[in-house]
């Protein structure tokens, strides 16, 4: 039985409000398995190990989806990129201040659209850029520096992972056309690759410790693991049907349960820089939401 536009639409933003409430609350976890001895890179690199053995075991057509289309390698390393720079930024950052500066991604979603899907941006995107960039600039300018810019490894990691999110969600609209088990693999299989490279390297280097895990972790672990299954799906299931403004936007969700989250177990930075800032972001994807409703109705 097919749904009717309206239903389908409904399902859709559904299913991205999960994926961000998911998202929304991972920094808790994540740092439960740092507590537990685990760097959150090797915990990425865990739980999505997990995920892809789970995907070769139980969808066997994965594989041969990933292998007939090899231009989802390219969402691969994006989804890597994003989740080695989230899980890490959110870790060993501020949530409220990693969660802003991540969710600069609407922005970015302007100029990846326009240069990957030939949506060229309109005097109105363009204004909601610079009213997104406004707010970023007021978030990242402490009173300790004098300059708005990045001020710790959490903050560039913040960017990056916004940034590849993104391209993630631009790469999901433009190859909706291959099976979502290929897509599901390549996400899961980035995250997977990226973090442990990114780890093992670190690791060579001396400025990560080697992965341990106290055994009261391992439920966390597996735990977290079926959540992002959950979650890629529900992700796929909304970016594929929906306009890459309207995904950004719903998208935008994350920043609420991140922050009522970070509120509740955590000092979490509100201040009124913060909150200005924050908040102009959040209004420019707002005016994104009311254009992309226009033009679709």
């Amino acid at each position: 039985m097919q749904l009717n536009k309206a239903t389908g639409g409904l399902l859709a933003s559904a299913a991205l409000v999960i994926n961000a409430f998911i998202w929304g609350l991972s920094w808790w976890p994540f740092r439960e398995l740092q507590g537990y001895g685990l760097h959150p890179l090797w915990a990425t690199a865990g739980v999505f190990w997990l995920v892809v053995i789970g995907m070769l075991v139980f969808f066997r057509g994965a594989v041969k989806a990933l292998a007939a289309n090899p231009m989802l390698w390219w969402l691969a390393l994006a989804s890597g990129l994003t989740n080695v720079g989230f899980n890490w930024a959110v870790t060993v950052g501020d949530v409220v201040r990693v969660v802003l500066l991540f969710y600069l991604m609407p922005a970015w979603a302007v100029l990846v659209a326009w240069l990957m899907l030939d949506e060229r941006p309109t005097r109105n995107s363009l204004l909601r850029l610079l009213i997104a960039m406004t707010g970023v600039l007021i978030v990242l300018k402490t009173p300790d520096s004098p300059w708005p810019v990045p001020q710790s490894g959490a903050d560039w990691l913040a960017l990056m992972g916004g940034l590849s999110f993104a391209i993630t969600n631009a790469l999901l609209r433009k190859f909706n056309h291959t099976p979502s088990s290929g897509r599901m693999l390549a996400m899961f299989g980035g995250g997977a690759l990226l973090a442990t490279a990114v780890a093992g390297l670190g690791l060579a280097l001396q400025v990560l410790p080697a992965p341990g895990l106290q055994s009261a972790g391992a439920v966390v672990l597996l735990g977290l693991g079926v959540a992002f299954i959950a979650s890629n799906a529900a992700l796929q299931y909304g970016a594929a049907r929906l306009p890459s403004g309207t995904t950004s936007l719903i998208m935008l969700t994350e920043i609420l349960f991140a922050s009522l989250s970070a509120a509740l177990l955590t000092t979490a930075d509100f201040s009124p820089r913060v909150l200005l800032g924050g908040s102009l972001i959040i209004f420019a994807a707002l005016l994104a939401a009311l254009a992309h409703r226009k033009n679709e109705g």
